[in-house]
């Protein structure tokens, strides 16, 4: 019966998520200027695992969370392949958090549930009204860039 009621309480949120609109717009036409430097780059690591049960990817600001990322998305499965890649981008669009997209997963005593939001804060919140009144026994979110 809760595994009836998590799986409808994701999917209705889920498509309230994605109709959702906001009814003021941002027209913020702000242009912030920033010399391409050494000062003004710093290097990002796309890292990237296929599992047997399946694909996961994020974006991490170190090789060890990358790494640390990796093994954390694929505990307790056979892992296929994984790559870590990096590349530089301005410090300004690195702490940019508006254009991310975050996956989140949560598995309690009775069912699991898992879902895409826009924020980390909202993430968090779908975690816990998802599993509210049981015991957590596993959770993930992970962040990459939108596309």
């Amino acid at each position: 019966m809760k595994k009836s009621i998590l799986i409808i309480g994701t999917v209705v949120l889920s498509i309230l998520n994605s109709h959702a609109t906001s009814l003021t717009s941002n027209l913020n036409t702000t242009t912030v200027s920033v010399n391409i430097t050494n000062e003004n780059l710093v290097k990002i690591y796309d890292w990237k695992v296929e599992t047997n049960k399946g694909v996961y990817s994020g974006t991490s600001h170190s090789v060890e969370n990358a790494k640390r990322m990796i093994a954390l998305s694929s505990s307790g499965e056979i892992v296929r392949a994984s790559k870590i890649e990096s590349y530089f981008v301005l410090k300004v669009e690195a702490k940019n958090n508006s254009k991310r997209n975050y996956f989140w997963e949560v598995e309690t005593a009775t069912g699991s549930a898992k879902g895409y939001s826009s924020t980390e804060a909202y993430a968090h919140k779908m975690m816990q009204l998802v599993a509210s009144g049981d015991v957590i026994v596993s959770r993930k979110i992970i962040s990459q860039p939108q596309q």
